[in-house]
């Protein structure tokens, strides 16, 4: 293989065989020579079980790991020239296997570097590091000697060096997720722990609203004493080590990572302050609540600079939306606030598109229901299928908390009004916007239009069938005076019940008006010109008070000019 055999062969005194192989390049031999290098080290570290007790790789000598990294960067540069020469040939097998296990020993290097540094990489000795590791060599894989004297003054430093370059190695081979998911199992439990130690818990709304004073002030004491040290120190710390790990060469990764390691702990601080202010206090406890605003009014700055990233704020606008609990339903069945802030909010994502679906690429994601958003294998999935797919989750999300919200109705009519309405907004907000609806789809705003008329047909149907079974058809004259007695009398009690409800969308409202409309008042002014004269009556409702009194329904309030009057008797001859 080397290159005494590339130069100085010796030659067959009789012509190549038809089935000879080709000649060989000076590439291929390159090649060759560079998977056997890989080869050569890698199989050296082979972890033979996950208990493997061997000694570690980047240990007190760097010259080994400077190798293997070099090695594993080579191996990934040959394995993309094979897949340009021939994607399926043995020696790209060969390489692809001798990657897996070079990952599978860096995986297990990377947690063994943030397990048996959880001490040096507490937040307070990453902070102190902020400045000084960013002057170490972006290049991690190059171990160079002045790096090394420096660093051994910090071991976080050293710490940090070697997470920098096994994460580095990893991602630019494609294995970004095991690299993500070690780091984050590792340093949430850390975020976590520190602010358990610091008696920052996840308490319900109930919760901090039944505590005891005395108690709930214990903690509020203990939140005052723990927000300057979690804003300061161990969310800064986080995102310094998320930001000089993952930081090169693409952003994402250190933003989603932080995220995922500091959303839950953040969002129990966070949400505590406004839990208790919500509650109800006497003149003296209200200084206790401007102590926890004066705490977030004084590190602002910092709690914007820390979680000022579009990941950060999604998170916890998703969280936002699971959290929002309000018991009192809307009045009318009408659009219901949280409909509003999350679609102008889903408006404004999408309007940012390119950058959210970069910065979203590996953020964790609950599978869609096939039956209500059809998306390609998440393995195969592109950026644009991926933000579709995140977009129609977060409106999803919202959807499953307006179903929660139809239930406070006591009328099962207003019910179906509420979500005809609600989901009216929804798909005039996707098909309006700029980019929404051309990022979610056609498809999705078909059904989802679909699903708007289910709910008006349902409401229909509860809320008027009493108004439609009154008038049977092909009364009998015997049946006409019973007829247009409950006719009357229904008729004034739905419009009654009804007088407050209302549809804000103008062609939807004019659409289920007609639709009622058409379904009794061409019946209805039959049976009128029919039995009308035959009995000799007077009736108090003709067909053009009933078309007049439906024209000003579901606007929200029913003029008493056009109310129905009382039920009409028929007059005896």
């Amino acid at each position: 293989m080397g290159l005494k055999n590339l130069f100085f062969f010796k030659t067959s005194p009789s012509p190549l065989p038809p089935s000879f192989p080709p000649t060989r390049t000076f590439s291929d031999s390159l090649m060759d020579e560079n998977i056997e290098t890989a080869r050569a080290i890698i199989s050296k570290w082979e972890l033979i079980s996950p208990s493997d007790q061997t000694a570690p790789l980047f240990s007190n000598t760097r010259q080994e790991a400077k190798q293997y990294l070099n090695a594993v960067m080579s191996l990934q540069s040959t394995m993309q020239h094979l897949v340009a020469l021939d994607s399926s040939s043995d020696t790209l097998v060969q390489a692809h296997f001798l990657m897996q296990l070079a990952m599978k020993r860096l995986q297990t290097e990377f947690y063994r570097i943030l397990a048996q540094n959880r001490d040096n990489l507490h937040p307070e000795s990453v902070t102190s590091t902020d400045h000084r590791s960013s002057s170490v060599s972006d290049d991690g894989t190059n171990f160079s000697d002045d790096e090394f004297r420096f660093a051994g003054d910090s071991i976080s430093t050293v710490a940090m060096v070697d997470l920098k370059a096994i994460a580095e190695c990893m991602v630019s081979a494609g294995y970004s997720k095991e690299c993500i998911k070690t780091y984050i199992l590792t340093r949430k439990s850390m975020v976590d722990e520190a602010l358990y130690h610091f008696g920052v818990e996840r308490l319900s709304f109930s919760q901090v609203q039944k505590m005891d004073w005395k108690v709930l002030e214990s903690k509020i004491k203990s939140w005052l004493s723990a927000v300057k040290f979690a804003i300061r120190t161990l969310f800064h710390g986080e995102r310094t080590l998320c930001d000089y790990v993952f930081g090169s060469p693409e952003r994402k990764i250190a933003e989603s990572c932080f995220a995922a390691v500091c959303r839950e702990g953040a969002e129990s601080l966070f949400a505590f302050p406004e839990k208790v202010a919500k509650c109800k206090k006497t003149p003296e406890k209200m200084f206790r609540t401007l102590d926890l605003y004066e705490a977030i009014s004084d590190n602002r700055l910092q709690i914007e600079s820390i979680f000022s990233s579009e990941s950060t704020s999604s998170i916890n606008f998703e969280a936002a939306i699971q959290k929002e609990s309000s018991k009192i339903p809307v009045p009318g069945g009408g659009i219901h606030p949280l409909t509003r802030y999350v679609m102008n909010y889903i408006e404004f994502l999408a309007d940012y598109r390119d950058c959210v679906a970069e910065i979203v690429a590996d953020w964790p994601q609950n599978s869609l229901p096939e039956s209500y958003y059809c998306s390609p294998d998440r393995e195969g999935m592109n950026r644009s299928a991926e933000i579709a797919e995140r977009m129609a989750w977060l409106i999803l999300v919202l959807l499953c908390k307006l179903d929660g919200k139809a239930e406070l109705y006591k009328e099962v009519a207003l019910s179906y009004l509420f979500l005809a309405n609600n989901m009216q907004y929804v798909v005039v907000k996707v098909r309006n916007s700029k980019n929404l609806g051309f990022i979610v789809g056609e498809d999705w705003l078909t059904k989802h239009e679909l699903k708007v008329k289910e709910y008006v047909c349902k409401y229909e149907r509860v809320g008027w069938s009493k108004v439609f079974l009154s008038l049977p058809e092909n009364p009998t004259a015997e049946q006409a005076r019973a007829i247009y007695e409950c006719l009357d009398a229904e008729f004034h009690e739905t419009c009654k019940a009804q007088s407050s409800w209302i549809v804000p969308d103008p062609k939807l409202r004019e659409e289920m008006k007609d639709s009622i409309a058409s379904k009794l008042v061409p019946r209805y002014r039959e049976f009128f010109g029919k039995y009308r004269v035959g009995l000799g009556t007077d009736f108090g409702l003709t067909p053009d008070d009933l078309e007049h009194n439906l024209s000003d329904i579901l606007s929200g309030s029913v003029s008493s000019s056009h109310t129905p009057s009382p039920p009409h008797r028929f007059k005896r001859p």
